[in-house]
């Protein structure tokens, strides 16, 4: 029996009909009806890790903001070396002898190393902040990365204007940590849901 032969029940029927011995096929985009295993769930875009939807591995962006925040903390602590040993030399100049009966001088160093000892300590916690929020990366939530947000926006602002040429350094920092963390894959990130702690 060939494949054109009417008889043929498992054959190719005259005018293109299948034959009786084998399941019509479905067209494509119909689902199909039938006996057997239903397919599999699709594939979230991020690792659920049977804890929710969310990113497995920090993104490269969240990454770079991270190493930033520690450049950002550096930098704070290298400023407040710097306003520890202005103090100093203010301290210094104002216990000379030749100069100690100036008494507007002795007023202007007494202000002078109350602001930069002031200064240092504001200094030193800035950049103890940006470190911290460098360490929460890892495991921080939503506000974490609003935090983050924020102190970018602040450092940003203050390398513009009070230390405009040494701080054009933090304001660009500054800048890429709020871009990288406020975009799509940093706040997938922040928003994960954690794992429970044991």
């Amino acid at each position: 029996m060939s494949n054109g032969d009417p008889n043929n029940p498992y054959g190719q029927q005259p005018g293109g009909q299948p034959g009786y011995g084998y399941p019509q096929q479905t067209p494509q985009g119909v689902p199909q009806q039938g006996y057997g295993y239903p397919a599999a769930p699709p594939v979230p875009q991020f690792g659920a890790a049977g804890f929710g939807g969310g990113p497995l591995e920090m993104p490269g962006g969240v990454k770079a903001a991270r190493v930033m925040l520690y450049v950002i903390g550096g930098l704070q602590l290298i400023g407040a070396i710097l306003f520890v040993l202005s103090a100093v030399a203010v301290n210094a100049a104002k216990n000379d002898a030749t100069l100690q009966d100036d008494v507007q001088f002795q007023q202007l160093a007494d202000y002078s190393g109350g602001a930069l000892w002031g200064l240092s300590v504001l200094v030193l916690l800035w950049g103890v902040l940006a470190v911290f929020l460098a360490v929460k990366f890892g495991k921080g939530g939503n506000g974490i990365r609003v935090t983050a947000i924020v102190f970018g926006s602040i450092t940003a602002l203050l390398g513009i204007y009070p230390f405009i040429v040494v701080g054009l350094v933090h304001t660009v920092l500054s800048i890429l940590v709020i871009v990288f963390v406020a975009r799509a894959d940093g706040s997938a990130w922040f928003n994960r849901q954690q794992q429970p702690q044991y």
